[in-house]
C-alpha cells in the first residue's frame, strides 16, 4: 500500500510500519489530511495487518494428498500469547514426564531437539502438529506425539477475542 503526501510517496511494510521511521511523526509534519493519518492508523493497527497471520498446511484426515491451508495468527502479533496451563515450567514437567526415548535411538546415541510447529485453537485445543527441524525419525515422531496428547492451553487472544495461534516449542533428547 503507497500512502502519497506533500512530499511524495510513502510504502507500507507487510507488518503495517513505514519504511521511513517515526510514520505518525512524518504524517504531521508533512500536513497530510486526516483522512490519509486515518489510513496510516488502521496501517499500522495490530488488528488488521497482513503481516500477523500465516499460512498452516493441514492435513484433513489422512486422505491422502488432499491438503488445506489454514490462517492463523502469529504468535508475536498476538496481544495475548497462549499458554499452557502452570506457565512454561510445567510445559517443560509435562515434556519430561511423557517423553519415551525410542530405543534404537538411544543405542545408537542419537541426540537434539525437535522443533514443532502447532495451532493452539479458539478453544485451547492443540492441532496441526508440525516437526519444523528433526533430528531423526524415531525422535520426531515421539516429538509429535507429546505435543498431541497435550491438554488443552489457555488461548491467544486479541481485543479479548480467542483466536488460533501458531506456536513453536521444542522436545530436548539427551542421554
Amino acid at each position: 500500500m503507497h500512502i502519497w503526501g506533500s512530499r511524495g510517496k510513502f510504502a507500507l511494510e507487510n507488518r503495517g510500519g513505514f519504511r521511513r521511521p517515526g510514520f505518525l511523526y512524518l504524517a504531521l509534519f508533512m500536513c497530510l489530511s486526516l483522512k490519509h493519518i486515518f489510513l496510516l492508523a488502521l496501517a499500522a493497527s495490530p488488528v488488521l495487518c497482513p503481516g500477523q497471520t500465516c499460512r498452516m498446511r493441514v492435513q484433513i484426515d489422512g486422505k491422502g494428498p488432499h491438503v488445506e491451508y489454514r490462517e492463523v495468527y502469529q504468535y508475536d502479533y498476538v496481544w495475548e500469547k497462549p499458554s499452557f496451563p502452570g506457565g512454561d515450567a510445567d510445559l517443560l514437567h509435562f515434556i519430561n514426564k511423557h517423553r519415551r526415548y525410542p530405543k534404537k535411538a538411544y543405542r545408537k546415541g542419537v541426540e537434539g531437539r525437535v522443533t514443532c510447529a502447532f495451532i493452539v485453537n479458539c478453544d485451547g485445543s492443540v492441532s496441526d502438529v508440525q516437526v519444523i527441524k528433526g533430528v531423526e525419525p524415531s525422535l520426531n515422531e515421539e516429538a509429535v506425539r507429546i505435543f498431541r496428547m497435550m491438554p488443552q492451553w489457555h488461548p491467544g487472544r486479541i481485543n479479548g477475542q480467542p483466536v488460533p495461534v501458531r506456536v513453536i516449542r521444542a522436545v530436548p533428547f539427551r542421554k
